[in-house]
């Protein structure tokens, strides 16, 4: 209902505007003489020229096609009524081609940029200094129509990128380009489509239905994130107990470790009403990241997922989780990382890519990072993919570990048929190998996990942990900056 109320709100303000700057013949120029008109005459009629942008007639055509014109999406995306718009008079400066006429200006210059409140909380509409305010304030970019050549590098600078399906676009060059150079036939949906980006190319976090689900998504998503790099995780009222027990862990994972489970299943158990915001559902499966709150207080979740590749970590998975990690420590979100990996994906395809150089953007993501970060073993956690996802050796703040972890080199299997290549009674010898190493106690004998908990009290664990690390303080040595593995 808020979305329709705001959407009609804004398609009353432009048919207002449009009685009142095209009144008499609609093929007028849009000149005024200063003997006619006074100055604040001139000032509201180019006020109500912006309005309308293009004019009604556009307005309709983009409602044809199912989209919402920008100042509807303004208004829909911002708390009623708290639009502050910069730069409403700017005109383009170009005389070739018959564009200085004056039917080819248009106040604003097909831009919609200014101030508003999301929740009651400050936001900035379009801003292109995407470098500069990297790190400094979160950026996000909703790809609502074609946006191609240089223009699609504003995008990939900013945190997060969300299209809208069927209707958004993102390519470097068009088809017709492809098509020319590279004899390619592809449509713009296969190229730069939302499902092209979602899911093949990671350039797109997540996609929506049309552009209300987009709009109201985003204002959901951005409750999760701090206005800048100095204020804290949001905490928000909390109805959830922190105390919960959630006895339905105790049982989840199977007792036979090749058996998959959803990682979601553990996630959702945990968190907050069950709200996660994940972000990239749909591409590098075997990873899962995004956003909830624990008793109220936001944070960062990632979790191998067993359901997929058995939870290996890949190229993929790799830089797809350590950006999101970086972002997290960028902006003060508390990192909750649940693990069952059972190495690295193995394969010439995975080393030629450079497996090597793209695990080690996770690994120096979690390594880096100073905000709290608790980590929970579930089940596997083998070789260098253990050590990498956020263990006690990357400065672990809170590390756990479930009665059925397994903190290994290796698998049993593959682990004896190395050590005992050639010898008899290879059987015996696994059973002893999941004896000594196929549980969780090596790992706390070593202080590799602080604690071995009941799974069902995991979200009691990690609430208190929480609330105790809220006022951690942790500095990195000082640099210019850092060379980052990319």
């Amino acid at each position: 209902m808020a979305a329709l109320a705001a959407v009609r709100r804004c398609r009353v303000l432009l048919h207002g505007a449009v009685k009142s700057s095209f009144r008499g013949s609609p093929s007028q120029p849009r000149s005024y003489s200063a003997g006619r008109l006074s100055v604040q005459e001139r000032i509201e009629r180019k006020r109500q020229a912006a309005l309308v942008g293009g004019g009604q007639k556009r307005i309709d055509a983009q409602h044809g096609r199912g989209k919402l014109t920008a100042r509807e999406r303004v208004a829909l995306l911002l708390d009623p009524d708290s639009f502050v718009e910069y730069d409403a008079f700017v005109e383009h400066r170009c005389s070739d081609f018959g564009m200085e006429a004056d039917h080819n200006k248009f106040p604003g210059d097909s831009v919609v940029t200014g101030q508003g409140r999301i929740n009651g909380r400050l936001v900035y509409v379009f801003s292109q200094r995407n470098v500069m305010a990297s790190g400094v304030v979160p950026q996000i970019s909703l790809i609502m129509g074609p946006c191609a050549g240089g223009a699609v590098y504003s995008p990939a600078l900013t945190d997060f990128t969300f299209m809208v399906k069927d209707t958004s676009y993102l390519f470097i060059t068009g088809p017709d380009v492809v098509k020319s150079v590279t004899n390619e036939d592809v449509t713009q949906e296969e190229l730069g489509g939302a499902k092209t980006h979602t899911a093949v190319s990671g350039v797109a976090h997540k996609a929506f239905e049309n552009d209300i689900d987009a709009l109201l998504n985003l204002r959901e998503f951005f409750n999760f994130l701090p206005l800048s790099n100095k204020d804290p995780s949001p905490v928000t009222e909390c109805h959830d107990p922190s105390d919960r027990l959630v006895p339905g862990l105790d049982t989840l994972v199977p007792l036979e470790s090749t058996k998959a489970y959803d990682m979601l299943d553990v996630i959702h158990s945990i968190v907050d009403e069950r709200d996660f915001f994940e972000i990239m559902p749909n591409y590098a499966k075997n990873i899962v990241v995004g956003f909830a709150r624990m008793n109220g207080r936001t944070v960062g979740i990632v979790g191998n997922q067993p359901k997929v590749a058995s939870g290996c970590l890949d190229i993929n998975s790799s830089v797809k989780g350590a950006r999101f990690v970086r972002f997290c420590d960028a902006f003060n979100v508390p990192i909750i990382t649940f693990v069952d990996v059972p190495g690295f994906l193995p394969g010439t395809a995975q080393e030629y890519g450079g497996i090597i150089r793209h695990g080690a953007k996770l690994l120096y993501a979690f390594a880096e990072a100073t905000v709290p970060k608790i980590t929970i073993i579930t089940r596997k956690a083998y070789g260098g993919a253990y050590d990498v996802m956020s263990s006690k050796h990357l400065r672990g703040d809170v590390n756990y570990a479930w009665p059925s972890a397994e903190v290994a080199v290796m698998g049993a299997k593959g682990a004896v048929q190395i050590i005992f290549r050639g010898k008899n009674n290879q059987a015996d010898a696994e059973a002893e190998y999941v004896e000594k190493f196929a549980n969780p106690f090596p790992a706390a004998v070593r202080g590799f996990v602080d604690d071995i908990v009941v799974p069902s009290t995991t979200r009691r664990r990690i609430c208190r942990d929480l609330e105790v690390l809220a006022t951690k303080k942790q500095t990195n040595p000082w640099k210019k900056h850092a060379n980052v593995p990319l």
